[in-house]
């Protein structure tokens, strides 16, 4: 276990956080003493019922739209049941408990990591802490939200029903708790430093503060996704899916497609395919108005962030539009002196004219070294040979090909990715996992360690080839 930071003073901030972690500590050394893998499970799907019954389902997906003013209410029921749901499938069988392999004379013995602090964002205010707390019980830990000051009304709902739901199981609430309001950053700070292990879903400047606290740290990168459509792509299917994705719950997906990158010879046919699905291309004083409303100089426009496109046209002055359903301008550049190659969390995206399929990758490349490297690169094409091309030469974990990127990357039911709402970037992206966090991450692995038949291999086995090559 993690030893708390030590200071001859505390402030009443601090003293209440320690509080909580004594009371989570308490209950994770009871729930782990006698468990076995029922226990853990009935745990896990115990909190994962107190969000996927339909009615509650509903209320804190309504509670989250109101209290944050982010996403909308219908793509935030789905994303709750259908992550949730997914995250179960994938865990239903897992062994987290007791020994878990014997092989080869080592017995691998799962064991919990503690307290866990997770700090989660106000763009998944209910789907990512759910997400936490079902990975934390089914591995044998206690788990501490700490959520946005945006999401604090509807994380105290979502803990109240988790509480209810463990009781009817048997399990201690104090399993599950979150810093009480007000939050602040001294709470979340002195929550980093006292628990077992972080995982930190957020800002970049929160995952810098969990790296810096002494405490292992799982944080994620920042998204700003490039999809390059290709001259060999389904164009209809892909703007389909590109405007099913990139509008899904308003664009608070880390997932959603930031920069549409098309190459030269299918360019006119995209934006026009585009056009009917919903993607509406501006040009002119449209263009000019977007982005004076949009991009201002202490940053994003936070009224457009997650809103409706209604919205984000009014914010910008222009004509309502019933038929439109995002917004694209063209590409100017790369960098901070051009904010539409940035993550944008609204229903705008930027569209990148490239020469052809070379061209688009070092445009694609550019993007994500400027923001988003590591996280992942989408890829409409019929040519699967530049799907893994992209794996072997970007600097990005998962290269999503022919999918509606956001409903892709973090699980889905048809391909193989864990269900997750947090994207590990690797060291591109500043990141100790490129995977998609899930329950592994929580677990240590006490291996007992026998002897087996000796396996010594002779010199010459070693190292013939390299004699034949280099000499002796």
């Amino acid at each position: 276990m993690a030893v708390a930071v030590l200071r001859e003073k505390l402030n009443d901030e601090e003293r209440e956080i320690d509080a909580l972690v004594v009371r989570a500590r308490a209950a994770q050394e009871r729930y782990v003493d006698g468990a076995t893998q029922e226990h853990y499970d009935r745990a896990a799907f115990a909190a994962a019922w107190a969000l996927m019954e339909p009615a509650r389902n509903s209320e804190l997906a309504e509670m989250a739209v109101a209290t944050t003013g982010l996403g909308n209410v219908t793509d935030k029921i789905t994303k709750n049941h259908r992550k949730t749901l997914g995250l179960l499938r994938d865990i239903r069988h897992a062994k987290t408990c007791g020994i878990i392999e014997e092989a080869r004379g080592i017995t691998r013995i799962a064991r919990p990591a503690g307290v866990v602090g997770a700090v989660v964002p106000s763009t998944n205010p209910v789907a990512t802490p759910t997400n936490n707390v079902i990975n934390a019980l089914k591995t044998g830990n206690a788990v501490i939200l700490s959520p946005s000051p945006k999401g604090v009304q509807v994380c105290e709902k979502l803990v109240g029903y988790i509480h209810d739901e463990l009781r009817k199981v048997g399990a201690d609430p104090d399993l599950v708790q979150m810093v009480p309001a007000p939050v602040s950053k001294a709470k979340a700070q002195r929550l980093m430093e006292a628990v077992d292990i972080l995982v930190v879903t957020g800002s970049r400047n929160n995952v810098q503060r969990a790296y810096a606290s002494g405490t292992p740290a799982i944080g994620v990168g920042v998204g700003n996704v490039p999809v390059i459509v290709d001259e060999t792509a389904d164009l209809t299917d892909a703007a389909a899916k590109i405007t099913a994705s990139k509008t899904f719950d308003n664009s608070t997906s880390c997932s959603s497609e930031n920069a549409l990158v098309v190459v030269d010879a299918i360019y006119d046919d995209f934006v026009l395919a585009l056009d009917a699905a919903g993607g509406r291309l501006l040009a002119g004083d449209s263009e000019h108005m977007l982005r004076e409303a949009l991009f201002r100089p202490e940053g994003l426009n936070r009224t457009m962030i997650a809103a409706d496109i209604s919205m984000v046209l009014k914010q910008a002055d222009l004509p309502a539009d019933p038929d439109a359903r995002f917004l694209l301008i063209e590409g100017q550049g790369i960098g901070a002196e051009h904010p539409e190659s940035g993550e944008k969390l609204s229903l705008v995206s930027g569209i990148y004219r490239a020469r052809d399929f070379g061209h688009a990758c070092e445009v694609a490349t550019e993007i994500l070294k400027y923001e988003g490297a590591g996280h992942s690169i989408g890829i409409h094409t019929s040519d699967d040979s530049r799907a893994v091309a992209l794996g072997h030469s970007m600097p990005t974990c998962r290269v999503i090909v022919n999918q509606a990127h956001c409903f892709a990357t973090g699980g889905a039911f048809d391909n193989d990715m864990p269900f997750s709402l947090s994207m590990g970037c690797g060291t591109w992206g500043g990141n100790s996992i490129d995977d998609n966090f899930n329950h592994t991450h929580l677990m240590n692995i006490t291996k007992v360690v026998r002897t087996i038949e000796p396996n010594e291999p002779a010199l010459d086995d070693i190292f013939a080839d390299h004699w034949s090559v280099a000499g002796k």
